[in-house]
């Protein structure tokens, strides 16, 4: 199954590793952000959420430093899978960073083609998640062909609505901010969060006022599972 383009975040300090796989990731067609401390990874993650995250445990602000973004991305409602890169192979570690919210974990050194191999098999879980169907109360979206029921009637959408919507009703509970979804739906077309304020108006004309809640901080699906 082909995964398709996916977001990556990738939070490494070592150049000699982040460059390489930065090289190979993208060579597979995927989006890639680098960070090289926490601090940048906190804003690359502020800015657009991944559908993967890799991260190195060890980071200049903490030894565990991927373990710490790791529990805050989850605590913020972060669901994508999570890398963890690291020399610690002990036990202890390994358990740590799946309690910590972690997918998988890879002990440097890696070989390239293993550690690109594990990032497919996480990748294949999120593109099974979009390829199938979400229910939420009065919401049908079939990811695959990219249509929406409301109360068992067919509503037609525009893309940029239909993308605005399927983002809510993938993650619902979560908050975006209009900057961050101006980036994941927009990207450079626009600049101005006042189409995401139109693109909300539009959603909850067509279907219904209780479809996006403005909340503080941005906007989060208004109906629940």
């Amino acid at each position: 199954m082909q995964t398709g383009t996916m977001r990556l975040l990738l939070v490494e300090d070592e150049p000699n590793i982040a460059r390489p796989l930065t090289r190979a990731l993208e060579a597979q067609g995927h989006q890639v952000r680098h960070a090289p401390d926490l601090t940048t990874a906190r804003a690359r993650l502020a800015e657009a959420e991944p559908d993967l995250m890799i991260l190195d445990v060890r980071l200049p602000e903490s030894e565990d430093g991927g373990f710490i973004l790791a529990r805050e991305a989850r605590a913020a409602g972060y669901k994508g899978p999570i890398l963890f890169m690291t020399a610690r192979d002990a036990l202890a570690d390994r358990v740590m960073g799946l309690d910590e919210g972690g997918d998988d974990y890879v002990v440097k050194p890696f070989d390239l083609p293993e550690l690109l191999a594990r990032v497919r098999a996480l990748l294949r879980r999120v593109s099974e998640v979009k390829q199938s169907r979400v229910s939420l109360g009065p919401l049908e979206l079939d990811l695959a062909s990219r249509s929406v029921r409301w109360e068992g009637r067919s509503v037609e959408l525009s893309p940029r609505e239909y993308a605005l919507l399927e983002r809510l009703a993938l993650f619902p509970g979560r908050v975006y901010s209009p900057e961050e979804l101006l980036d994941l739906i927009w990207g450079e077309e626009a600049s101005d969060t006042g189409v995401v304020k139109v693109c909300v108006h539009h959603l909850r004309s067509k279907l219904d006022s209780r479809v996006v809640r403005t909340v503080p901080g941005g906007y989060r699906l208004g109906v629940e599972p």
